[in-house]
């Protein structure tokens, strides 16, 4: 048989986890598919696919070949395209780390379009907020907002994002609106876990930084809780701007100190390698930064 043949076969059959989808998408018959892993695995003298009459999976052995695989594939196609001038079509299972406010309105809504452009491609995605390892875990491409994005990684600039800090308005007519930086020493605040609550804030271009102290009421490592909480009047919250658009426009929530310097983080995206950058991701960090809702 032959093994390129089999390759694809064997990455279909790993992002659809399923043998009759991948004949279907092939015009192969499912005992065809079968056979196509049966011949790389007599191949490797080793079990890529776990089989059950109802699920699909990797092997240890077979997350490795496919990982290594996939990325050689990826980049034939794109030898091939430029050798022939022809336009690479985007395909396969797109796999994405990110932090957890990502889930947003802003950032479905382009994630929308570009799965109505590109309908090959489906979309995983991870928004944790760890840090994940690209290579060994196997994701494309991770979005990470941070001043250093990652050693030894290919990082690509997508957006700045501006945190503002906000507060329902029931919150505000109960506890008052804070007018500077001292005031909210006597709020409740609403902290994301893994930042300092000890913290010089940015000031006014004219005035010095100033350092405030404060206990949260509530502390997480997850923004949209944050968010939630806020929306619930609980107290103070700094989130970033893709998540609350909509609530500051329906005045859910309200912008305190909004003369204030506060922080902006900038979205990369991050990859192991130019070298085997396939289409799939390529087109998906263009249409991240060319987006204007991301601005």
């Amino acid at each position: 048989m032959d093994t390129l043949i089999s390759l694809q076969v064997f990455r279909l059959v790993a992002e659809l986890k399923s043998f009759a989808a991948a004949g279907r998408r092939l015009e192969l018959s499912p005992a065809m598919v079968s056979k196509h892993v049966m011949h790389l695995e007599q191949r490797l003298g080793t079990r890529l696919l776990n089989r059950t009459s109802r699920h699909v999976s990797l092997t240890e052995s077979g997350t490795l070949y496919f990982e290594q695989s996939k990325q050689m594939l990826d980049a034939l196609e794109e030898v091939e395209a430029a050798v022939t001038k022809a336009t690479v079509v985007p395909r396969g299972t797109l796999r994405v780390s990110g932090p957890v406010w990502l889930a947003s309105p802003a950032f479905v809504g382009v994630l929308a379009d570009y799965r109505s452009r590109y309908q090959d491609v489906n979309i995983e995605l991870d928004l944790s907020g760890r840090l994940v390892n690209l290579v060994e875990e196997g994701f494309d491409l991770a979005l990470r907002a941070s001043n250093s994005p990652g050693d030894n990684l290919i990082a690509r600039p997508i957006a700045t994002v501006p945190f503002y800090l906000v507060g329902a308005p029931k919150y505000l007519d109960r506890a008052g609106s804070p007018q500077k930086l001292s005031d909210l020493a006597a709020h409740a605040l609403l902290w994301y876990s893994l930042a300092p609550t000890d913290v010089p804030w940015p000031a006014l271009a004219h005035a010095p930084a100033e350092k405030v102290s404060f206990t949260p009421v509530l502390s997480s490592t997850n923004e949209s809780l944050l968010h939630l909480a806020a929306l619930q009047s609980m107290g103070l919250a700094l989130l970033p701007k893709w998540l609350i658009e909509q609530d500051l426009q329906a005045q859910r929530l309200t912008r305190v100190l909004p003369e204030q310097a506060w922080c902006k983080a900038t979205l990369y995206g991050v990859y192991p390698s130019r070298k085997y950058l396939s289409s799939k991701v390529r087109t998906f960090l263009d249409f991240l930064v060319d987006d204007p809702r991301l601005k």
